[in-house]
């Protein structure tokens, strides 16, 4: 147990200042490959245990391509979009054979919203267990909520030196429980879906690896969301 912890944490230092893998250097990222190897070796044979995986991680490192591009939009134009924090949310304790996910990713539009948790995109997704360390994931809505308008818009809508009519104020509800959903399909009607390999899990670390897009990621036990 001690050797393990240890090679959690070279890993945990080797992310540290990549921004969650926006800005990495390739001896980084060849470090962080090596430090993840080293980890991965430890839990490499055994069965996924769902009553550990069950509860809410919060994502410190990723590679995947399209994370990494939203983060990018992010760093460019900061006036125009926040990322927050992002996690994932596993509801499958007391199960077998599979659960939900649910990936929450907290953003921000600058004087529109709350500052980096004004909105919250919910991609909510089916998985099944398909052998000892793949899960298979069936998505099925996308989902924006808990918004949170800034002092700025709500001053706007509802002046703080004049009464706030019924109306202003029916806006401003309307508008802090907005809920949009949207259904996950691909052109032909079916369900998108994807293949995740579970390459590390114990009680307080949770990496995984897209299949196919190669995409590695590096979550951390959260409070429950």
């Amino acid at each position: 147990p001690g050797e393990v912890e240890g090679k959690k944490h070279e890993l945990l230092r080797a992310i540290q200042e990549t921004q969650r893998g926006l800005l990495t250097t390739p001896d980084q990222r060849s470090f962080i490959q090596q430090a993840l190897v080293s980890v991965e070796k430890y839990d490499a044979a055994s069965v996924i245990q769902l009553n550990n995986l069950d509860g809410s991680w919060r994502l410190q490192y990723t590679s995947a391509p399209d994370v990494l591009l939203l983060f990018d939009s992010a760093a460019r134009l900061p006036s125009l979009l926040q990322v927050g924090q992002i996690f994932q949310k596993f509801e499958c304790r007391h199960q077998t054979h599979g659960g939900i996910v649910r990936n929450v990713v907290r953003w921000s539009i600058p004087s529109l919203l709350e500052e980096e948790e004004g909105a919250t995109l919910l991609v909510s997704a089916k998985f099944s267990v398909i052998s000892k360390r793949n899960i298979y994931l069936q998505f099925e809505e996308i989902s924006v909520q808990d918004i949170k308008i800034s002092e700025g818009l709500q001053a706007l809508i509802a002046p703080a030196l004049l009464p706030r009519t019924f109306l202003s104020l029916q806006i401003l509800q309307f508008l802090r429980t907005l809920k949009a959903q949207v259904p996950v399909t691909s052109p032909g009607s079916q369900s998108v879906g994807g293949l995740y390999h579970l390459s590390y899990l114990d009680g307080d670390m949770l990496i995984g690896r897209a299949v196919g897009s190669g995409g590695v990621f590096i979550f951390t036990r959260a409070q429950s969301l």
